[in-house]
Order: structure tokens, then C-alpha cells, then sequence
């Protein structure tokens, strides 16, 4: 009798398994997902970036940012690349992206590429992944194994995108929320935002920050406003880490030492908050910072993708198939 309870035990056991187990191993993202079906990805992704970050280093920030931009909104899925269509209201045209996302053709010749290597296969999601990783690495940053397996969306939200993206204004208090809100700790959140340390902002994202905030050092206040008016010049540039912006290290966090951050939301990480602790240690550690970011990058790769049989492969990152 022992002997029968024990076999229908394990007859469930087992049924209750392949009903669980599809779903669990289709969520499950991992570094070697292409390795039959496309083992040309790697090489590919990596030429084209090393490609446009020696025609513009900056494009290595930019790509990295469009991978932050998307994975904030609904989830990794390529929500971002979508353009406006009659049945799509896109991201790329809202506030914090409009006149600021680019690299988007970037993102098209390396999808063409991949295309034409292995037709159908890999999604415009897990490219922009890697092409971010790789713009980190060829600035000087760490690499790591991206996470790969995730498939696009067939559509997109202006909303979600206005409502879930922090702003250059946003408080410590509000950053540790909103990233929060995505899985990610304080200690993930100030990793992130150390992607600052490449790349430019807009006048029109720290015009406040360098005319209104008093926790700023006075002098690079005076250098700020030369490049950025009163009124008028939003789009005129300023790097990000005023010591190394085309260099991936930890530059930005000592600037915030010295209260030199551009954006208001880049000085509440060092304002006496709670938060600075930990932008003191990445100031004065950079392996310290550059593990911490490789943890956190792989932790926002992995909020919400689409696997499985959801969504799709798109053939053209800017609209659905």
C-alpha cells in the first residue's frame, strides 16, 4: 500500500512538473541562448560598435542608454526602437526621449548584419544588450555575459515611458523608488547611475541644476552657463563627467566630491542623503564600482523580458513584423 501511495505521489510530482517547467525554463535568459542558431552574434555586435564608437565615442553612451530607456518601460523587449506608426504612439517621442535618444541607425545596421547572418533569429532586444555591453567595454569599461533569449514587442507606451523614467530633477528619495519599482536596490541604482561617467546632457536637462542649486561648486557653475543660456541652446551639450567623459571609470563619482555633478538627480546621490555612502566608496574604489555595475546591468537586463513564444523576432527593429 506504501509502495502505490509513493508512485501516484511521484505520478503527480512528475505532472505537475511538465505543466511548471516550459513556462520556468522559457523565462530562464542565458549567455548562450545564439550559440547554435547564430554564433556569429558576438563578433558582429562587437565589430559594428567598435566601429561607431571610433567614428564617435559617444555613441557607446548613447546605446547604453537606449538600453536603460527600454528596459525601464514595460520590461527589455525593444519597445523603444519602435517608431510612431498609425497604430503605434512609440517612446521615441516622449518627454524624457524626444530630441535626446539617438543611436537608433546604429542599432539598424547591426540588425541588417545579424540578419543577414542568421535571418529571424535574434531579436532586436537582445542586440541592443549586447551592443551595450560592448559600448562599456570599448570605453574602457568592464564586459560581462549578457543575458540573451529575450524576444520584442509588438507594441509600445508613451505613457508608461513619461510616467517610469527618472528625471534629471528627480531626489535621491525618488531615484531609490523608481528603481525600486524595477527590482533594483539603492546600491543598483547608484551603480547605474554611474553610466554617466560617458556620455552628454542637454542644456535643457541642467539649466536648472547649474542657474537654481546651491550645492554646486561655483566655478563649474560659471562653466556650465557659458554653454547653456538662461534661455535659448537646449540641445547644446556638456559632458557628464567633466574629468573623462569618453572613458568609462569612476570619474563621475569624484566629480560629485567636488559638486561638480551636471544634473540635479546626479548630485542627490552625494547631498546628504542616503545614498552617499555608497558613492563615496565607488569615488575612491573603481573596481569596487565597476563590479557593482556589471551586477546591476545584468539585474536590468532581466526585468520583465518576453520569452517563449511571446512577442516576436522582429526583421525590422522599427516596427513589427
Amino acid at each position: 500500500m506504501a509502495g502505490a501511495v509513493l508512485v501516484r505521489r511521484m505520478v503527480v510530482v512528475v505532472a505537475i512538473a511538465a505543466l511548471v517547467a516550459p513556462g520556468e525554463v522559457a523565462a530562464q535568459l542565458t549567455p548562450t541562448y545564439y550559440d547554435g542558431s547564430c554564433p556569429s552574434l558576438q563578433s558582429i555586435v562587437r565589430s559594428a560598435m567598435a566601429a561607431a564608437v571610433q567614428q564617435e565615442p559617444r555613441m557607446g553612451a548613447s546605446i547604453l542608454r537606449l538600453f536603460f530607456h527600454d528596459c525601464f518601460v514595460n520590461g527589455c523587449d525593444a519597445s523603444v526602437l519602435l517608431d510612431d506608426s498609425s497604430t503605434i504612439t512609440g517612446e521615441k517621442n516622449a518627454g524624457p526621449n524626444a530630441n535626446s535618444l539617438r543611436g537608433f541607425e546604429v542599432i539598424d545596421s547591426i540588425k541588417s548584419q545579424v540578419e543577414a547572418a542568421c535571418p529571424g533569429t535574434v531579436s532586436c532586444a537582445d542586440i541592443l544588450a549586447v551592443a551595450a555591453r560592448d559600448g562599456v567595454n570599448l570605453l574602457g569599461g568592464p564586459t560581462w555575459a549578457v543575458q540573451l533569449g529575450r524576444r520584442d514587442t509588438r507594441t509600445a507606451s508613451q505613457s508608461a515611458a513619461n510616467s517610469n523614467l527618472p528625471s534629471p530633477s528627480s531626489s535621491a528619495a525618488a531615484l531609490v523608488s523608481a528603481f525600486a519599482s524595477k527590482g533594483l536596490d539603492s546600491r543598483d541604482m547608484v551603480a547605474l547611475s554611474g553610466a554617466h561617467t560617458i556620455g552628454a546632457a542637454r542644456c535643457a536637462t541642467f539649466r536648472a541644476r547649474v542657474y537654481n542649486d546651491t550645492n554646486i561648486s561655483p566655478g563649474f557653475a560659471v562653466r556650465r552657463r557659458q554653454v547653456c543660456p538662461a534661455s535659448g541652446g537646449d540641445g547644446n551639450l556638456a559632458p557628464l563627467d567633466a574629468l573623462s567623459s569618453v572613458r568609462f571609470d569612476n570619474g563621475y563619482f569624484r566629480n560629485l566630491m567636488g559638486r561638480f555633478g551636471l544634473l540635479h538627480s546626479d548630485q542627490e546621490l552625494f547631498n546628504g542623503g542616503p545614498v552617499d555612502s555608497i558613492a563615496q566608496q565607488y569615488a575612491a574604489n573603481g573596481a569596487a564600482f565597476s563590479r557593482d555595475f556589471v551586477t546591476a546591468v545584468v539585474k536590468m537586463g532581466n526585468i520583465s523580458p518576453l520569452t517563449g513564444s511571446s512577442g516576436e523576432v522582429r526583421s525590422n527593429c522599427r516596427k513589427p513584423n
